[in-house]
């Protein structure tokens, strides 16, 4: 059971690891530590999400809780209707961008405020893993269905701003991002939509959608060069991460979008406050310091961000994980909202999309290393004790800071491996510290690996 309740949501292999059985148990322990009276209930196209749908809304119909369903939605929409419904808790059936065999959920309380590993998850695995079992039955009582996507598609839209014409290659994925982007393309005349995979698959026929991984993006790269686009647009299986690409077809670093979105937010608002996660390249607080912006660090995960945003009442908020958030959406994340807001800062420009970027380029980055080691805090104490002259803090992990370069090595909330991000002047210098830095990490953990 344990193995299923992670950092900040619930997943595992179907059925082997999580059925119906534990999706009952999940879904009326959730009514009853929480104390919900009203839920709302979405999932994606996985084709275990129906049947882990109905069982968890058994289990929750069984705790006293009255159900709304709205059916096969993306993540941000259910986030959506939670609060625009003012429902008590929310629940997705989804494991996002990882392949067709996995499944899971994503809790919410009130206002679309997640269950993490520090609110919440904890005490809901201990309830489940003392639960009986529940016996499947029919679906009656408190129960309804509810269709969602016109509400939402028509917020959406109250965003678009299209200055001049584009032509944009969109790959949903086989994902959740498909109906919704299919629906604002056919309604905006002055943008030209080339679309590919937008039929939900659960199967994931082309390629598993996790667009943070070079591979599954080399068929937009291409199109978006061999149709002579502006822009394309990668979305994950539950739409609540994309990534882009410029009209070269490159990819575009997921930090140097939160620089370049946070300049339509801080023309409409200066002096706002965005937050960026502590990964990020330098370029990206500079960038909302000259904008005239308020730039907040903040540590990695939705559980952190998203307190973070109501508490410095922020506008928007970036991470490298390819999750943007937004105060307009409930301080939630939302990739076609991203996708809307990087098209209206395109459409304003009259440069193309590599030209934006160039200018962010200006350091030189590792990248995410990945680090599997058995002893995580002897390799944390060796690199504090050797880089001691520097500025260092705890925020998330270890960061160090010298004036030319900077590293972040935390414990990754969601594998057994350290996360290590560096930064440096040049590419000279980077790979510099790099090595130094992996010679550390060796000689304190000999069972070092780098994991690819």
């Amino acid at each position: 059971m344990g193995t299923i309740f992670r950092a900040y949501d619930i997943r595992g292999a179907y059925p082997a690891e999580l059925d119906e059985d534990t999706a009952r148990r999940i879904g009326a322990c959730f009514v009853r530590l929480l104390q919900t009276e009203t839920i709302v209930i979405g999932r994606d196209m996985r084709l275990s999400s129906p049947s882990l749908a109905e069982a968890f809304i058994e289990g929750a119909l069984s705790a006293g809780a009255s159900v709304t369903d709205i059916g096969m939605v993306s993540t941000p929409l259910l986030y959506y209707a939670l609060i625009d419904g003012e429902f008590d808790g929310g629940a997705m059936v989804t494991a996002s961008h990882l392949p067709g065999e996995m499944n899971g959920f994503k809790l919410c309380r009130k206002n679309a405020i997640p269950l993490s590993g520090d609110t919440g998850l904890p005490a809901l695995e201990h309830l489940v893993s003392d639960s009986p079992t529940i016996p499947p039955q029919p679906v009656r009582g408190p129960y309804r269905r509810l269709a969602a996507m016109d509400r939402y598609i028509r917020m959406l839209f109250s965003f678009v701003r299209p200055e001049r014409p584009l032509n944009i290659v969109v790959d949903a994925g086989s994902g959740m991002a498909g109906p919704e982007v299919a629906r604002i393309a056919e309604k905006i005349s002055q943008w030209t939509f080339s679309l590919m995979d937008m039929e939900p698959d659960g199967r994931f026929p082309d390629h598993i959608a996790n667009p943070l991984i070079p591979s599954t993006t080399r068929n937009l790269q291409a199109r978006v060069v061999g149709e002579q686009a502006d822009i394309g647009v990668a979305f994950d299986g539950d739409a609540d991460r994309c990534g882009f690409i410029d009209e070269e077809g490159n990819r575009v670093p997921e930090d140097l979008v939160t620089a370049l979105i946070a300049e339509v937010f801080l023309q409409c608002h200066p002096g706002g406050t965005i937050l960026y996660d502590l990964r990020s390249s330098r370029i990206v607080p500079e960038t909302i310091r000259r904008l005239g912006g308020k730039a907040v660090r903040c540590r990695v995960g939705h559980a952190f961000i998203k307190p973070q945003m109501r508490k410095e009442e922020a506008l928007f908020a970036g991470e490298l994980s390819g999750h943007y958030y937004y105060r307009d959406t409930g301080y939630t994340d939302n990739a076609v909202m991203t996708m809307i807001q990087m098209l209206n800062l395109l459409s304003m420009k009259q440069e193309p999309f590599s030209r934006l970027v160039a200018p962010l380029k200006k350091y030189a980055s590792t990248g995410e290393i990945n680090l599997q080691v058995k002893d995580r805090d002897a390799v944390l104490a060796a690199l504090e004790e050797r880089y001691r002259d520097a500025g260092i803090d705890h925020l998330d992990g270890l960061t160090v800071e010298y004036p030319s370069w900077w590293f972040n090595i935390r414990p990754s909330h969601t594998e057994a491996v350290l996360r290590l991000n560096l930064e440096a002047q040049d590419e000279e210098a980077m790979e510099q510290r790099k090595r130094g830095l992996l010679s550390i990490v060796s000689k304190a953990a000999p069972d070092m690996r780098i994991k690819e």
